[in-house]
């Protein structure tokens, strides 16, 4: 497209509407370049239903986890607002110190969860206290005009000017004056005073009957900082003073979301400016028992078919733990997780509700089946079979069919048993001393995914320390277990909970009886009970040591015998119900075991990517010209990929000049020019651009740098490949 002008300029032609190509999303993505791609429809069907079912009760938990802590900065909200309404008596003195109420929320450290609570918060403000809240972030407010200005925009509902240095911003400014508002706080002072009047007078007859009621008459003004440790102190001082000087006219509420410590206010604000605060500190549920409560609900359950194996497991802690602490990138980590597992593994259309899986069995085709007998659980499976079952199942369609629906629902049985046993195991070793099973009931999870636990020696460990329970905490260890049982429908959960009930039976026996063997002189509990508040695993294992020999001539006492037996029950559940998936009939269907690929994907490793595709441009191109057999570079490489790898032959300092005539030498080889002519090797001025824009980019990676030691050269910053 041509046009005229007389004076040069860059012009901009928006390609029509016609022309724009249409982008593939993710269900694009997923049918065509998915395994298996004759039900890859069905698949995408299945993973969108069942991450939507996840993310539905993943938004109700987090509601219910900040529920606590928004109720009270609710509260908090009223109070102040209340104090406000009841007149001048109590805000005369608050206006005298030009006090602002403020809420010091303490959030911690996991920065990418803070949006979702303060967008909570926010509603909530809007829904029952006042309509008139602004939340405003640093990244946006770098100077006090700024802060000003998104401050108005958000409370009005409207367009702010502000007064800029440069001449370009000034007549931008003076077009916004003709559709805009002034910045400043007198004018939001005359907005709030025409919107409190106006809801007045639209019930004139009516009479305040209440003081919520009165609340809606003159609601607070709210204005949220996200992330208060990351705004300009001096731009946070100069707003709050200019608010304090307005408190009179305006009932303002300050929220901060502080990451780090309460000291941050202190830090950041002089004694002269947080005088003007009246704060309230709030402090949320910390990130590990968020993340606990997740896993809990959305992993520890039954209640959904899609399975994380252990390592996968352990991936998404890991970056947890050592990056974040961010239980959204967690979801995050699970979902990417579950996508990879419907697009890779073509059996996953069996990884749903039971009934639908069964229906999914029987239209499973016959390609479908040959990968259902290449399955390593099923194979093992077929060679524990009769020689004629085996022929059968592997020739007979129809009948790999029905065997499949009888191990699906076995398959169901064992999560159902699993999740119940491991909580049951978990409560009664997480108080055992150093937490032989781990603390959390992740750990015991995740020693369970791995191999038999039961075969561990840390499990060993906590069984005979468990011998050493007083009776009185034996007890309530199995009543807790009684309770989680109680829940469960499972049948073999039920006869569990009829055997455990049996037990605290006798148990409480024991105390009926425990008055007559007291008065002959009998002790009735452990012989190590004087030993529990040592936690020392030294002295527990001396003392065991100890119980050894001495049973050896002493007669067990009744409650030992009874200890013993229930210890032994709970060690027949363990060896019955949590055994590792791996030991399931297609267990491959429902867990996700591919940690590297789901490391790969959320734990980048820039520089070692960078590196890849400067030493070897085909791993990512893929075309065959840049291929080669001896860790060269092509000649016909990007330029970039051929100057990286000439400086990588060079020192710490590099000849600009030189560098200049080996990248010469070589694009003129890539150009098919004789060695022997003239030209070869010869600088032009399109071979200099080119190595110029090369040597640029390489300096924008940081691999080099200019130097001061020599002007004709530059300093090489790294070391070594990838």
């Amino acid at each position: 497209m041509s046009t005229s002008s007389v004076s040069k300029g860059c012009f901009v032609f928006k390609p029509s509407a016609k022309k724009k190509q249409k982008t593939l999303g993710v269900e694009d993505y997923f049918i065509h370049g998915c395994e298996g791609t004759e039900n890859s429809e069905l698949r995408f069907k299945l993973c969108q239903d069942l991450w939507d079912k996840m993310k539905t009760d993943t938004e109700v938990l987090q509601d219910e986890l900040n529920r606590k802590i928004l109720d009270s900065l609710l509260e908090f909200t009223r109070k102040c607002s209340s104090t406000f309404q009841r007149g001048a008596d109590d805000w005369a003195s608050r206006m005298r110190a030009s006090e602002i109420p403020t809420a010091a929320l303490v959030l911690g450290v996991n920065v990418p969860d803070h949006d979702m609570t303060f967008q909570s918060l926010s509603d909530l403000l809007q829904q029952s206290v006042t309509p008139h809240v602004a939340s405003v972030q640093a990244k946006e407010c770098g100077a006090l005009k700024h802060l000003m200005q998104r401050v108005l925009e958000r409370l009005m509902n409207t367009v702010v000017s502000v007064d800029e240095d440069d001449e370009e911003a000034e007549q931008t400014s003076t077009q916004l004056h003709k559709k805009g508002v002034h910045c400043s706080l007198s004018t939001l002072c005359d907005w709030y005073k025409t919107k409190t009047m106006k809801s007045n007078t639209d019930t004139p007859g009516k009479k305040r009957s209440s003081p919520v009621k009165d609340e809606h008459q003159q609601p607070p003004v709210v204005i949220i900082f996200k992330d208060l440790e990351a705004f300009n102190p001096r731009v946070l001082q100069d707003f709050i003073l200019i608010c304090s000087r307005y408190v009179e006219h305006l009932p303002l509420m300050f929220i901060f979301g502080i990451a780090t410590s309460p000291s941050t206010i202190q830090h950041m604000l002089p004694h002269s400016v947080s005088s003007l605060l009246c704060i309230e500190l709030f402090q949320s549920l910390s990130c590990t028992q968020h993340l606990a409560t997740v896993i809990d609900k959305l992993v520890l359950t039954p209640q959904f078919p899609f399975k994380l194996s252990g390592k996968v497991l352990q991936v998404l802690i890991s970056i947890f733990l050592y990056h974040d602490f961010s239980v959204r990138n967690f979801i995050k980590g699970l979902q990417l997780a579950l996508l990879e597992h419907f697009h890779s593994q073509p059996l996953s259309v069996l990884c749903c509700k039971k009934k639908e899986a069964l229906v999914n069995v029987m239209q499973l085709s016959h390609q479908d089946l040959e990968r259902v007998r290449q399955l390593p659980s099923f194979r093992r499976y077929v060679e524990k079979q009769e020689p004629q079952e085996q022929v059968n199942l592997l020739t007979d369609d129809t009948r790999i069919k029905e065997v499949c629906q009888k191990l699906i629902k076995s398959l169901r049985k064992y999560h159902k048993n699993y999740y119940p046993i491991l909580r049951c195991l978990h409560t009664l070793t997480s108080s055992l001393p150093k937490y032989p099973l781990g603390k959390q009931i992740r750990e015991l999870h995740i020693l369970c995914l791995e191999k038999n636990v039961w075969e561990n020696e840390e499990y060993q460990s906590a069984m005979q320390l468990l011998k050493m329970l007083a009776k009185d905490e034996l007890v309530a260890s199995l009543q807790r277990c009684a309770e989680i049982l109680k829940p469960v429908k499972s049948k073999k959960m039920r006869n569990v909970l009829v055997q455990l009930e049996d037990l605290l039976a006798k148990f409480n026996q024991l105390d009926k009886a425990s008055g007559e063997t007291a008065a002959n002189g009998e002790d009735m509990t452990s012989p190590g009970k004087s030993l529990q508040k040592k936690t020392d695993l030294f002295q527990l294992q001396k003392t065991l040591l100890e119980m050894k020999e001495s049973r050896r001539s002493k007669k067990m006492s009744q409650f030992e015998i009874l200890r013993n037996e229930a210890l032994e029950f709970i060690d027949g559940l363990v060896r019955c119900h949590l055994s590792p998936p791996e030991s399931q009939t297609l267990s491959e269907v429902c867990y996700y075991s591919s940690s590297a690929v789901l490391r790969r994907h959320l734990n980048a490793t820039p520089r070692t990517t960078i590196q890849t595709a400067l030493s070897n441009p085909y791993h990512y191109l893929q075309n065959d010209s840049l291929r080669t057999e001896d860790g060269t570079v092509s000649n016909g490489a990007p330029d970039i990929c051929i100057v990286y790898k000439l400086h990588l032959e060079c020192g710490r300092l590099i000849n600009l000049y030189d560098w200049l005539e080996a990248y010469a030498t070589v694009v003129s080889a890539a150009e098919g020019k004789d060695p022997d002519s003239d030209d070869y090797g010869k600088v032009d001025e399109v071979k200099h651009a080119r190595f110029i824009q090369a040597v640029s980019e390489l300096e924008f990676l940081g691999f080099i740098k200019s130097t001061k030691q020599k002007t004709d050269h530059v300093a090489r910053l790294t070391w070594g490949g990838c």
